[in-house]
């Protein structure tokens, strides 16, 4: 846990900015703590990484969350009070550090959560169990499955944050390659490309790597029918997770043994700034990001060339990599009722609707289907399936995102995998300490 703390990890960013998710930008949340001056008998406050739109700015996710915020603030009569950083101060404390203090100290009412903070706050019993909310009958197992600690559901997402290989689908078709389903299938994709002059078949940077471990690592576990006992054995020290994550750093040493990632670009790169000149310009066939980088113009949403999102390679075929946000209840909330009414709608099927027709990505809730771009439909339905793995689970004692990204990293810089490894069985060890 120690490691993922020092990571400062956002995927909250792909959920309110629709910018980069990755695990090393939460400074860009670091500032000044503001709190909006409003005159209501009823309000509840929200800490997050946002502030209330600016209206002459354009900004598709804030955009989505404010009018889910506004529908309930004209229902119930309530006011939600943004309260969030703003200027250049505590640049030496993270945005889930000064969440996770201000909720042991019931500063505010809800909160919006990295994997991280869920997990260590609801370990803590500070969040309130969610599961009376009316939107739990509607939601897509892999929610539950994320956010439920010691048997209480204490967060939930406005979207499912969903990763999966970028695909220039022009460049497999000239070489006559069918979209790979398994590790051996990238590999051999891999080796035609770099006999035929591609100098680097994957783009990659510094953060996303990890998905490649996840989902060879993981697809058994939550696939096999099996999770909850495999779960349990990992928490009792029974098993290792280092037996689950060898497989996956195995097959990327290999990848960097031949060639088919660049370590050194990838150690310094940041997401998407690295890697995504050479898939736009189609120097290399691909690239791993997030659903929203599909539509985002910034990023992939103006490709040149037929893409295709799939899953990652496993035993089990391409697997969508999923981790879990989502906003928090405080157990101790001074304005608790208004609160949970507050999270009643923004979570309810018509504000979820609202959310995913202004910026087209996966609702928590299986009565809202996304519809996504041609590119995009490949990843949908394996998710739509029940098909992924997830990335970060309140369940498992270890942090899983967090950590496995740093030692990603390490592997990038030169460390073996049986290092690795070492560094996982560390984890799990303090993890059965506390």
């Amino acid at each position: 846990m120690k490691m993922a703390r020092q990571l400062q990890t956002v995927i909250l960013a792909a959920v309110v900015a629709m910018t980069l998710v990755s695990c090393g930008k939460k400074e860009a949340f670091q500032g000044n703590l503001a709190v909006e001056d409003e005159e209501n008998e009823r309000v509840v406050l929200l800490f997050s990484p946002m502030e209330k739109s600016n209206p002459d700015k354009v900004n598709t996710a804030r955009t989505a969350h404010d009018k889910t915020v506004a529908l309930a603030e004209e229902k119930l009569g309530v006011m939600v009070e943004y309260r969030t950083y703003t200027a250049d101060n505590y640049q030496e404390r993270t945005y889930d550090e000064v969440l996770e203090d201000r909720a042991r100290n019931n500063m505010d009412d809800f909160y919006l959560m990295n994997p991280d903070s869920i997990q260590i706050l609801g370990e803590e019993g500070r969040l309130a169990d969610l599961s009376g909310l009316s939107i739990v009958e509607n939601l897509r197992e892999v929610v539950k499955a994320a956010n439920t600690v010691n048997g209480k559901l204490v967060a939930i997402p406005q979207e499912v944050v969903a990763y999966g290989l970028f695909i220039n689908k022009d460049m497999f078709d000239k070489y006559q390659l069918a979209l790979p389903r398994t590790p051996e299938d990238l590999l051999e994709c891999c080796r035609v490309f770099k006999e035929n002059g591609i100098e680097t078949p994957i783009g990659a940077n510094r953060w996303w790597l990890e998905n490649f471990v996840f989902a060879i690592g993981f697809a058994d576990l939550y696939n096999g029918g099996n999770t909850e006992a495999e779960i349990q054995a990992i928490n009792s020290g029974q098993v290792k997770l280092s037996a689950y994550m060898r497989p996956g750093f195995e097959f990327l040493k290999e990848l960097i043994d031949k060639g088919y990632i660049d370590a050194e670009k990838a150690y310094i790169s940041e997401a998407i700034e690295g890697e995504g000149p050479d898939f736009l310009a189609q120097k290399t066939p691909v690239v791993m990001a997030y659903w929203g980088a599909a539509n985002a113009d910034t990023a992939y949403g103006k490709a040149d060339f037929n893409m295709q999102v799939i899953g990652f390679p496993s035993s089990r075929g391409p697997m969508p990599v999923v981790p879990i946000t989502g906003f928090g209840v405080g157990a101790e909330a001074e304005h608790l009722e208004d609160t949970l009414a507050v999270l009643d709608v923004l979570l309810s099927d018509e504000a979820l609707q609202i959310y995913m027709e202004t910026n087209k990505v996966i609702s928590p809730s299986k009565n809202i289907q996304v519809d996504c771009i041609d590119a995009l439909k490949p990843l949908n339905d394996r998710i739509n399936e029940g098909v992924y793995v997830l990335a970060s689970n309140a369940g498992l004692k270890v942090e899983q995102w967090g950590n496995t990204c740093l030692i990603v990293r390490e592997l990038l810089a030169g460390a073996t995998v049986e290092e690795c490894m070492a560094r996982f069985d560390q984890l799990q060890a303090e993890a059965m300490e506390k």
